[in-house]
């Protein structure tokens, strides 16, 4: 079983919070931003993230979310053995123009990895585009929910959000941490 607090001290090692006005994608402002290319491309951080995913995907098939959550998933891949298909937010007009990169088999029981949950508009997406390719989602995967409807959202479609960190985790430890020093 992962430790939790030493998951929340490799996101916090690898600088992923910041303070101040940021605008997020879907629209809204926040006072604070969780970036999910610092600890994606901190080596120890994605370590400790894929270890914890591990110990809970249960043999299913992976899916990970393009572009924010293919390190998280390749990386988990790797750590469990279990293959993996990249959802695309749309599919690419060249070449095979696909949606879904990689082989998903129809009925498969699959579960979606994603970086940071705020609405839960992106890993719906990706539910909605496997569940049309014939695969079975009920659960998605995060690193960080910050709290502000994901979990509901998914909910009213039959899915179930896990986190391994909530965002107030990661901001009463940063601060935490800035009180120390």
């Amino acid at each position: 079983m992962t430790d939790r607090t030493a998951l929340i001290e490799a996101i916090l090692a690898a600088d992923a919070i910041r303070f101040g006005e940021f605008e997020l994608s879907h629209g809204g402002t926040s006072s604070y931003y969780v970036d999910k290319y610092r600890f994606e491309t901190d080596p120890n951080a994605l370590k400790a993230i894929a270890t914890a995913f591990a110990d809970l995907v249960d043999g299913r098939t992976l899916a990970g979310v393009a572009l924010g959550a293919v390190p998280l998933v390749a990386a988990t891949s790797l750590q469990t053995g279990q293959p993996y298909v990249i959802v695309r937010k749309q599919a690419k007009g060249y070449g095979t123009a696909n949606l879904i990169e990689g082989e998903l088999i129809e009925h498969e029981e699959v579960v979606v990895i994603e970086d940071i949950a705020t609405t839960g508009q992106s890993a719906l997406d990706a539910v909605a585009a496997l569940r049309d390719a014939g695969a079975t989602v009920e659960e998605v995967l995060v690193v960080v929910d910050r709290d502000e409807g994901a979990s509901e959202l998914l909910a009213n479609h039959g899915v179930t959000l896990t986190a391994l960190v909530h965002a107030d985790d990661l901001l009463e430890r940063a601060e935490h941490a800035d009180g120390a020093n």
